[in-house]
């Protein structure tokens, strides 16, 4: 954020926009070369059902840039159960791995069974059966999708996560914004805040119950926590001047901020029980966009301090701060990833405006997206994956591309703008 000015000129070109409130759509923008080939095979099931399980976990692995599924026409044959898997079959088709199952009804929803296969291997590598009520299928789908690829990469699956984002609908004065979350495959949004005013800077609790963001439905912006069950929220600062950029730190006991209420923005931690706060910059420039490291003790931050947007670390028992990004002028919304070792941030190239990765101890910077209006990223919990908001034509959508830039995918609404985006916390123990 070069100015103070940004953060209008942002709200002004969301009021700009028109857009719809229904789930988002995935579109695969860009397959991995390195993708695992796999096979999963519609599971046998009573007519009727109201969510096809199998075709959710094919497209889960499709978009992790992990997996490359085959498509089921050119399926030669489609068990149901591990004794029936031909392996040679499978083999000749290049598969790898095999997900058969069946579905049956119960009196309470559904029971599904699945089998994963080692084609190479021969082998059984896990089995297991999943009940699941009528309405919740595909948290079923994700659940399973979670385990396959799990067993299959050692690293734990995020498919039963959520996204956060923010949409507006209409023009100028008569704009209504919307605070979502939805399934991460952008499925089953649900509404819980509708404003006149801007929405801006949503971020999740460790927890994943709350969401903290910015409101300006006073007039000017202000930091607001809700409960996302609940609807219940409160606010939590009001000070003259800006009030942004809400980061949880990872016991969730504070929340790093940046506000202006002494002068120029500077970041500042406060200690949610007692609304304690604590001044962590203090100096002429603009310090904004607060993230904090896995284990608590540093922040990163963007800061003008230099001439141009850089990211700068502080650590908060020392109170040292250094620069962290030396490529190019601009770097901005720097972001750690779960194992503290990388930071993906908005890089300016000669392109535009990137999600690019930066390796903490070399300082090797990797530029990952292929758009060139980026911003916003935010980190899948199994640092597998970077959500972020760019431009599709006229429209803002929500995508998302590999920790290795391999694969990436989007997630368009119907129409119009969605912006913010945030990746909840692991969901479930």
């Amino acid at each position: 954020m070069h100015t103070i000015s940004k953060v209008w000129l942002f709200c002004l070109l969301l009021a700009m926009s028109t857009v719809a409130s229904a789930n988002l759509t995935i579109e695969i923008t860009r397959g991995s070369d390195q993708a695992l080939p796999i096979g999963v095979v519609p599971f046998e099931g009573p007519e009727g059902m109201p969510e096809d399980v199998a075709q959710i976990i094919h497209d889960n692995l499709d978009r992790s840039g992990f997996f490359d599924p085959l498509d089921r026409g050119s399926m030669f044959e489609q068990p149901n159960e591990a004794k029936d898997v031909q392996y040679s079959t499978w083999r000749s088709l290049d598969v790898r791995y095999l997900v058969v199952g069946r579905t049956e009804r119960t009196d309470t929803g559904y029971r599904i069974q699945y089998d994963l296969m080692d084609i190479s291997g021969q082998r059984r590598m896990m089995s297991e059966t999943v009940t699941a009520s009528e309405n919740d299928l595909r948290g079923a789908a994700h659940y399973i999708s979670d385990q396959i690829f799990e067993e299959i990469t050692d690293i734990r699956g995020a498919f039963s996560t959520r996204i956060a984002y923010v949409t507006a609908q209409g023009v100028g004065d008569n704009t209504d914004y919307g605070l979502y979350v939805a399934d991460a495959d952008g499925r089953n949004s649900q509404q819980i805040l509708t404003s006149d005013q801007p929405i801006l800077s949503p971020a999740w609790s460790p927890d994943g119950g709350k969401l903290a963001y910015v409101s300006f439905e006073s007039g000017r912006p202000e930091i607001y926590i809700q409960e996302v069950s609940s609807g219940n929220r409160a606010r939590i600062t009001s000070f003259e001047g800006i009030n942004g950029a809400p980061a949880w730190s990872p016991n969730g006991r504070r929340l790093a901020m940046s506000l202006s209420k002494d002068g120029q923005p500077d970041i500042y931690v406060m200690e949610i029980a007692d609304r304690s706060l604590t001044r962590v910059t203090d100096s002429n420039s603009i310090d904004t966009e607060p993230a904090w490291s896995p284990d608590g003790r540093r922040l990163v931050f963007t800061s003008d301090r230099s001439g141009g947007p850089q990211i700068y670390q502080h650590t908060l028992g020392s109170g040292e701060t250094e620069r962290m990004t030396f490529t190019g002028n601009y770097n901005a919304r720097a972001r750690f990833s779960p194992d503290g070792e990388n930071l993906f941030l908005i890089h300016r190239s000669d392109r535009g405006f990137q999600v690019a990765r930066q390796e903490i101890d070399s300082g090797r910077l990797v530029t990952l997206s292929d758009s060139t209006s980026d911003e916003s990223p935010s980190v899948a919990p199994n640092g597998t994956m970077v959500i972020f908001a760019t431009q599709q034509g006229n429209n803002g959508v929500l995508s998302a591309v590999s920790a290795d830039g391999r694969s990436s995918f989007r997630l368009p609404a119907a129409q119009g703008d969605v912006r913010d985006p945030a990746w909840s916390p692991f969901l479930n123990n």
